[in-house]
């Protein structure tokens, strides 16, 4: 019954790895703005993770008629490998204003929370027992059960939309923040992000559906 109790707790949090909004916003200012040329930042240390996060995306707006490029074919080595000063990153903006970008969109985690949730299979968290003998005998595994607990991630990713041609505060055209929970495969959990994105984009009509 462990075994099973333990198994169900795994396949609900591999189903929870699924990107969930949590909040939204565009710019009243581009009601009807429609970006021709975006470069893709997935704002990470992890390389590989990078990769795969602008090329799913680059498809996903390619296949909507929109021209899409990552940021590792464009910025060089140095640029993502040293700190880059305020005036380093408006020098590139300039130099990626030249080459036709008008819109960038860029993806960083925000924050990492850690949960515990409860891995028994008799002690009932809803229910309020009503004698003391009973509720220590149910909640007793606690000292006896490895892994009684089990832990997780939360991940808060933000993902955020500028227009390149607007140099001002008013540049951020979208932006938007989402729940990943506990995100043990990679390649699902990005392909699952990406059309979060998508969609939200989508709902807002800076894009066009597929």
């Amino acid at each position: 019954m462990k075994t099973a109790m333990s198994l169900l707790v795994m396949i609900l949090l591999a189903s929870c790895s699924t990107a969930r909004v949590t909040d939204s916003w565009i710019n009243s200012d581009y009601k009807n703005y429609q970006p021709k040329k975006i470069l893709i930042i997935g704002l990470t240390d992890n390389s590989s993770g990078r990769m795969l996060f602008e090329e799913q995306l680059k498809t996903a707006l390619t296949n909507r008629g929109i021209e899409a490029v990552e940021s590792y074919t464009v910025f060089k080595p140095t640029f993502t490998s040293s700190k880059q000063t305020e005036e380093e990153i408006e020098k590139e903006i300039k130099r990626l204003s030249n080459d036709g970008f008008d819109a960038v969109i860029i993806s960083a985690v925000k924050g990492i929370d850690e949960k515990v949730s409860y891995g028994g299979d008799n002690f009932r968290t809803h229910y309020y027992w009503r004698r003391f003998g009973r509720y220590y005998y149910l909640a007793q595994d606690v000292y006896h059960t490895e892994g009684y607990y089990n832990k997780y991630k939360i991940y808060h990713i933000e993902a955020s939309l500028y227009n390149l041609k607007e140099h001002n505060d008013k540049s951020l055209v979208w932006v938007a923040s989402y729940d990943v929970v506990d995100p043990k495969q990679v390649n699902t959990t990005v392909t699952n992000y990406v059309t979060a994105i998508v969609k939200s984009l989508e709902e807002n009509q800076i894009i066009k559906s597929n």
